[in-house]
């Protein structure tokens, strides 16, 4: 368990606070592309509870900029988008996307007032379908190359869901792997979710061998540090002489990448990005990368399921509601509440309440990876307070190389050592990328 004061410092992530400044010294994603398209009106956005207006300029420029002018404090996502900049609407005072104030048309003419004020500005960039930020000091780390980032548009699905709790409670989610026999188990005779979602690699064993595991065996965790944050091994018996393993990875501070529903050879990155301290956004990059995804894909056609989804970002299914949850359907799915794996991590998660007590937790076996991941995330808020940079901020472009950064599921030769697997894996990925 943690203690009060290690609880706050990773779930306050306000401006000012540890985890608040340990967040912003990494790009975030703030808004997807479809929210904002050319020619697009000024979106609102809410992050790490701040509150912002992302927007392009009359010239396509991005800018993400405070949303309360600095004069008065009115919202500038009404403003107007002309002459280079955006204006508010209340006395015309008119920005740049650095923040810089052009014009401010009711002062007198011979006035150089607009030099001496400035919008809060933070740097943003359009990637994979989506707006990342860096909201942090100074010059800004090199934007991640993780290799969802490298595939045309048709290979990814871009997405986010509205998550009613603190954003660590969800993230400590993806890295639990203990959770999914039970959480996401289905009794339906033709699907076995959690296991297998897209590719099963092999290597030592022959490429026709089906992996003979149960999805309740209780997996052998064990984790390995990387320059970028955990990596995890789920390891379960592959049959006489082989091993099942599922690696997943815990990215610094609030990003992970798993194997997910969107079939054949890929994988998903998820970040779990603070709207403020008690509600935030889970976004979900799901790559396929040996084709791309269609609208039948699984991963694309749940979202358009309106059973789930009220809207395209929220859930149906949410406390007020009780999650739907129908008793009655136990025997098809674990719950009762539905098939959608986001319903069921928003159960679980959500019902711990707005922020988690973990001065109350009683850890187990299968939470090694959450305790690494604290360990790792603590030593990065006492370096960012020290002045140092923390684990996984890049700053050397020629070490900007994240084949190592994969989710896979694989039957081997129970001799072949863990880290060799990965290796193998990405080498073959590397291959057919070309």
């Amino acid at each position: 368990m943690l203690t009060q004061e290690q609880n706050d410092a990773l779930t306050r992530t306000s401006a000012g606070t540890p985890g608040g400044k340990l967040l912003r010294s990494y790009w975030q994603p703030v808004a997807l592309s479809t929210e904002l398209p050319p020619g697009g009106v000024p979106v609102s956005v809410d992050v790490m509870g701040e509150e912002l207006v992302l927007f392009r300029d009359d010239q396509g420029r991005l800018g993400l900029l405070d949303r309360h002018c600095c004069h008065r404090g009115t919202d500038l996502s009404f403003g107007r988008l002309e002459d280079g900049g955006l204006r508010c609407l209340y006395h015309g005072w008119l920005y740049d996307v650095t923040g810089c104030c052009l014009e401010q048309p009711a002062e007198p003419k011979e006035s150089t007032f607009k030099t001496k004020v400035r919008q809060r500005a933070y740097p943003v960039v359009e990637k994979a379908g989506a707006f990342f930020a860096y909201m942090g000091e100074g010059e800004p780390p090199e934007f991640p190359n993780y290799d969802f980032f490298t595939y045309p548009h048709e290979h990814l699905h871009a997405a986010k869901v509205f998550v009613d709790c603190n954003y660590l409670q969800a993230n400590e989610g993806n890295y639990d792997p203990g959770h999914v026999g039970f959480l996401h188990r289905t009794f339906e005779a033709d699907r076995r979710p959690g296991l297998k979602f897209g590719n099963l690699h092999r290597v030592g064993v022959p490429e026709t061998d089906e992996a003979l595991i149960e999805p309740e065996e209780t997996p052998r965790l064990e984790t390995e540090n990387t320059d970028f944050g955990l990596r995890i091994f789920q390891l379960r018996s592959g049959g006489e002489g082989r091993k099942y393993v599922r690696v997943t990875i815990f990215g610094m501070p609030n990003f992970s990448v798993i194997a997910g529903p969107q079939g054949g050879d890929g994988h998903i990155g998820i970040w779990h990005v603070p709207i403020d301290d008690y509600t935030h956004w889970r976004w979900h990059f799901a790559l396929r990368r040996d084709a791309p995804l269609d609208a039948t894909s699984r991963v694309v056609s749940s979202r358009k399921n309106s059973n789930e989804y009220e809207s395209e970002f929220r859930l149906r299914r949410k406390k007020a509601n009780r999650y739907l949850q129908d008793r009655s359907t136990m025997n098809q799915n674990y719950t009762g509440m539905g098939p959608n794996f986001n319903t069921h991590d928003a159960f679980a998660t959500e019902t711990q309440g707005p922020i988690q007590n973990r001065t109350r937790e009683h850890l187990a076996t299968t939470d090694v990876a959450l305790l690494a991941a604290r360990k790792l995330m603590l030593k990065a808020i006492d370096d960012v307070k020290a002045g140092r940079e923390p684990l996984g901020v890049l700053r050397d472009p020629a070490k900007n190389d994240y084949r190592l950064l994969c989710s896979f599921d694989v039957l081997a030769e129970e001799s072949i050592p863990n880290t060799d697997l990965v290796h193998l894996i990405a080498e073959r990925a590397a291959v057919a990328a070309g």
